[in-house]
């Protein structure tokens, strides 16, 4: 294999399209530093594993020589990108938007290198056009086109309101490629219809049209719904070492191969013999360990996630803790659950005032952490092992 057919296939890792891919090849052979774009809206700060994805993307193309156009859309944010959404979105304040990108700027250098990474702000060209430059920008697209997405043509459908400064987003996103001569363009699929815009915009400013590669969604830790804060399903790169690895040791035999593919910077080859090693008999928990060493070692340090693996063994397996653990999925209400009624449900009391004694008599742990708490929520799309006791144990999915 040539180093750029190894090179397109890690870049093709764990992406969901490439569009157009003849015309990477092309642009990879032209053997220069391409300009990698990625675009954030400062609107989530605080970063999770989800939104490593399409940054671990980024630093794969770093390590191969390529810059990194990290842009934050502290102009754009102040639309607010209705992709996905059914309503018109609230813009952020101004304040919002600066306080935010600053929270962006302290996180992402704990995956991209500092010297191949340059961070740009789209107020920084968008800020200075005039009406008569937003005018001629609208008339490249028509509203026609514009119904093409599929958030926009539903609420049109149902006969709720699209604000016209909403069209503006997609041509905005798009203009920033052709101000930066972008190369590649990475996104989640949820992106897709702006990243396309992109090139167009390009081939109109007689640019060669960026190529596009979208990035898949990753599923939180209940393997179903998309990693998400709100849904208590996430990993967050700044929370503490025990907890992400106790998070990780958490998720389920076959999630754990969709995390490494898109987490993990091992090569390819070496997932394959960890599958193969699996299939012959080694224990998943094993893959697991390396796969949560991997992702604290890289948001904290290597000590910090040998003291997490060690605070695991102590928590877990030195307290005989059981190989199998019964699965169960339970329903919430009001998209949570009750500690108390959770563990009836779940079998490890027979009521719920026996579960509310156990908690007070500290008799009840959640990853291996003592609770205190007996009004407890837990949260829609959460999964946790549960221990009542020294021998009953459930790992509870809620949905």
């Amino acid at each position: 294999m040539t180093n750029l057919e190894k090179n397109l296939a890690e870049i093709k890792r764990g992406t969901e399209e490439c569009l157009v891919e003849s015309e990477l090849i092309e642009k990879l052979k032209e053997n220069r530093p391409l300009k990698i774009k990625a675009g954030f809206d400062p609107t989530a700060p605080d970063l999770h594993l989800g939104h490593t994805v399409l940054i671990n993307k980024m630093r794969q193309f770093q390590d191969m020589g390529h810059d990194v156009l990290f842009l934050i859309g502290d102009f754009t944010g102040k639309i607010g990108d209705p992709t996905g959404k059914n309503i018109t979105r609230k813009p952020l304040t101004e304040e919002d938007v600066i306080e935010n990108a600053k929270t962006y700027e302290q996180q992402i250098f704990k995956i991209l290198d500092p010297s191949k990474t340059q961070i740009l702000f789209n107020s920084q060209w968008l800020g200075e056009k005039s009406a008569t430059d937003m005018i001629r920008l609208a008339s490249s697209c028509t509203v026609a086109r514009m119904l093409e997405r599929d958030d926009f043509s539903k609420r049109f459908k149902g006969g709720q309101p699209i604000a016209i400064h909403e069209f503006l987003y997609p041509l905005l996103q798009g203009y920033d490629s052709v101000a930066i001569h972008a190369d590649v363009e990475l996104g989640g699929t949820d992106q897709k219809f702006n990243l396309l815009m992109g090139r167009e915009l390009q081939k109109q400013y007689g640019q060669k049209p960026q190529v596009i590669l979208t990035t898949p969604l990753l599923e939180g830790l209940d393997g179903v719904q998309k990693m998400s804060k709100s849904l208590g399903n996430y990993i967050g790169i700044s929370e503490k070492p025990e907890e992400m690895f106790g998070k990780i040791m958490s998720i389920s035999d076959d999630l754990m191969w969709r995390y490494l593919e898109l987490l993990s910077f091992r090569p390819i080859s070496e997932l394959q013999k960890l599958k193969t090693a699996v299939s012959e008999g080694m224990n998943p928990r094993d893959v697991k360990v390396l796969l949560a060493e991997e992702i604290i070692t890289r948001f904290h340090d290597k000590a910090a996630a040998s003291r997490a693996y060690e605070d695991f063994v102590a928590r877990f397996q030195k307290g005989a803790m059981p190989d199998e653990i019964d699965e169960v999925e339970l329903a919430t209400v009001g998209g949570g659950l009750a500690i108390a009624n959770l563990l009836k449900e779940a079998s490890l009391v027979s009521s719920t005032s026996d579960a509310i004694r156990m908690i007070r008599q500290g008799g009840v742990k959640i990853d291996g952490e003592k609770i205190e708490d007996t009004k407890l929520i837990l949260n829609k799309g959460s999964q946790h092992i549960y221990q009542v006791g020294k021998r009953r144990f459930a790992k509870v999915k809620l949905k």
